[in-house]
């Protein structure tokens, strides 16, 4: 890339590059849109990310990201509450509800169980979920795990922390592929893998 004639302006593609898919070419692109903007549009960017930083915060029930202590979606009453979509990630819940197929809530545990990557179960929010059932009104928990080694140890510790309270626990369909992200799933396999979910016990047998 060609010499940039501004430190300022070369501060700027740094930290615009820093973020993920962004290359320097396009960070600079963007730098220079953001230097023809009058100085009330580049506040206003600035300030969304500063507002952003400060006042995210985490569900204090499924973990998923919020303006509040409670997310729009357990806050909702007009969502299943006795039905909870387990999932490694934020980006998941995103993926399903864009689906438009799913009315429960959701649990997010924040990854997944990985000893090659020295991700325990204790470093998840696992005893979290377990508090939950063991509160008496969840009837099924719904395993939306990728279909990859990580996904499916995490699936088999979390049925055997889960069985005891005698609580349906099911998976969803595989019309995922193996090692495939439920992010990056499309919306009507998505869709039609939580609607055709099926008892996790059929799952491990398999």
């Amino acid at each position: 890339m060609q010499n940039i004639p501004s430190r300022l302006i070369e501060e700027a593609v740094d930290q615009m590059s820093s973020l993920p898919g962004i290359g320097r070419k396009t960070a600079l692109r963007l730098v220079l849109e953001l230097i023809r903007r009058t100085p009330q549009e580049v506040e206003r960017f600035s300030n969304s990310f500063s507002n952003l930083r400060e006042g995210i915060r985490y569900c204090e029930k499924c973990h998923n990201l919020s303006d509040n202590p409670l997310c729009n979606i357990c806050a909702s009453p007009h969502r299943d509450h006795q039905t909870i979509c387990v999932v490694a990630d934020i980006r998941d819940v995103m993926a399903i509800e864009g689906t438009g197929q799913y009315q429960g809530l959701y649990h997010v545990l924040g990854g997944l169980i990985s000893p090659m990557d020295g991700i325990a179960p204790s470093d998840l929010f696992i005893d979290a979920l377990i508090a939950r059932v063991n509160e008496g009104h969840v009837t099924e928990i719904i395993l939306a795990l990728s279909a990859s080694m990580e996904g499916e140890t995490t699936g088999f510790y979390l049925y055997k922390k889960i069985q005891p309270a005698g609580v349906r626990v099911s998976a969803i369909a595989r019309g995922i592929s193996v090692g495939g992200e439920l992010e990056y799933t499309d919306e009507i396999t998505l869709g039609r893998s939580i609607r055709q979910r099926t008892p996790f016990e059929s799952v491990m047998k398999k």
